[in-house]
């Protein structure tokens, strides 16, 4: 294999061939998925019982890896662009090496060698920052990879959506293969996964020709914050994150929601399956709202239906278990929206701005960092903010359980009201309603 293949039509005419255009440059997204779950959940869990390390320090060194991983996803950004001004190839190859380092980052970071257990905070700094990297690093090229594309507002809608949805497959093969299947089968699998999935990429719609390199490569720091010099990108970026805070404060406080408020651990696995399958789910039904009512105004839908859904979680009780059921199966069709509309909503922007082909990266790079920050955010503010207000996890105090109830449900529905406020005055108001909005006002 010496050259990609020839490119496929950016915009597929047949629902087949769509499919297929679809399923190869989504599958990335299960493995990707696959192993954000253990890399962010399981891995303190495991350290702390199998080798003892003290929570101060795991927290510390989690603190630290994880603000770097943040930090550095605009200059891997950068990055991606050069690949991309030189050619696909690059991209691809860069990947696969990419997935390797991932792959032996997991290992390593699972099973630390017997001879650095007496360093073994440093081992799992060095392990973290690498693995972290190059994570983050196949994540942005193949986010990137889509924007390239281009298309009308439904095709960018639909392939991302395909990579969401595979994600979500990811997450909940990841949320029980570990307790199945042990760690290192668990690594086995994830490694054939992460093959098979870039050899699928490597037959996915290929981005046009990138410009020559000469007229690509901008100067790298003026390239690096170019986007904060476009005025559509700041506001989608400010409706971005605040409804990204109103998503990650619930994903952080779940759990507790369900052993203290509901007395209903013994559901929480039906809870969280109900909730992804119901947002893989809904993709194919907001895509076919995505034609008669544009990306904007459908991920504005969206909102609003998490708005109701979390009202009526303020609401619940001990022993409501149906009622949250209903709850978790309504959000996640609400989720649906938030996976797939903004990044095709930025890919729109891009391109309305002149920079598709060009800066996609640097974008992304931003975008990922706000993504990042959101859900350190939501932990550093709901947590502290709980303890506070006299919430004990295991407690069922009815001033703890009110403030549990508070920080849930109705703090992130006055937040994600807000999103939705900031989304209707500076996009969808100023696009006529019959329009499929593929850029926001400039």
């Amino acid at each position: 294999m010496t050259a990609c293949p020839t490119p496929a039509p950016v915009s597929p005419p047949e629902p087949t061939v769509r499919m297929r255009a679809g399923l190869a440059y989504g599958l990335l997204g299960l493995p990707l998925a696959f192993v954000a779950l253990p890399l962010y959940v399981h891995l303190p869990h495991h350290y702390a019982n199998t080798y003892g390390m003290p929570l101060a320090t795991l927290g510390a060194l989690l603190l630290l890896a994880r603000l770097f991983d943040a930090l550095t996803d605009p200059l891997l950004g950068r990055l991606s662009d050069g690949l991309f001004a030189r050619s696909p190839r690059w991209v691809l190859w860069t990947g696969a090496a990419s997935a390797a380092v991932l792959v032996l980052g997991m290992a390593a970071l699972f099973f630390p060698p017997a001879s650095v257990r007496p360093y073994l905070d440093t081992w799992v700094l060095i392990g973290l920052l690498i693995t972290y990297t190059a994570f983050s690093q196949l994540a942005i090229a193949h986010q990137s990879w889509a924007a390239r594309l281009g298309g009308q507002p439904v095709w960018r809608a639909e392939i991302v959506a395909w990579r969401e949805g595979a994600a979500l497959i990811g997450v909940v093969l990841a949320s029980v293969l570990p307790t199945w299947l042990g760690w290192p089968a668990w690594v086995t699998v994830f490694a054939l996964l992460l093959g098979v999935a870039w050899l699928c990429w490597w037959w996915a719609p290929t981005p046009s020709q990138p410009l020559a390199l000469a007229a690509a490569a901008s100067h790298w720091a003026t390239g690096l914050i170019h986007p904060w010099r476009q005025p559509p990108f700041r506001r989608l970026l400010g409706v971005f994150v605040l409804n990204g805070l109103a998503s990650a404060m619930p994903a952080t406080l779940v759990l507790f929601f369900i052993q203290d408020r509901l007395a209903a651990a013994d559901w929480q696995p039906v809870f969280l399956a109900t909730y992804f399958v119901a947002a893989a789910a809904s993709m194919p039904l907001w895509l076919r709202r995505v034609r008669h009512w544009g990306l904007a105004r459908t991920w504005l839908a969206g909102m609003l239906l998490a708005c109701a859904t979390f009202i009526w979680a303020a609401t619940l009780g001990t022993g409501d278990v149906w009622g949250f059921w209903a709850v978790c199966a309504l959000s996640g069709l609400a989720l649906g929206t938030d996976l797939a509309l903004p990044s095709a909503l930025l890919a729109g922007l891009i391109a309305h701005q002149g920079d598709q082909g060009r800066r996609e990266g640097a974008y992304f790079g931003w975008w990922n960092l706000a993504t990042k920050l959101n859900l350190a955010l939501a932990a550093g503010l709901s947590l502290p903010l709980l303890g506070a207000l006299g919430y004990v996890p295991g407690h069922t105090a009815a001033e703890g359980l009110r403030a549990l109830t508070w920080a849930y449900a109705v703090v992130p529905c006055v937040i994600k009201l807000t999103a939705a406020g900031l989304l209707y005055l500076l996009f969808v108001r100023h696009q006529p309603p019959s329009a499929s909005p593929h850029a926001p006002r400039s």
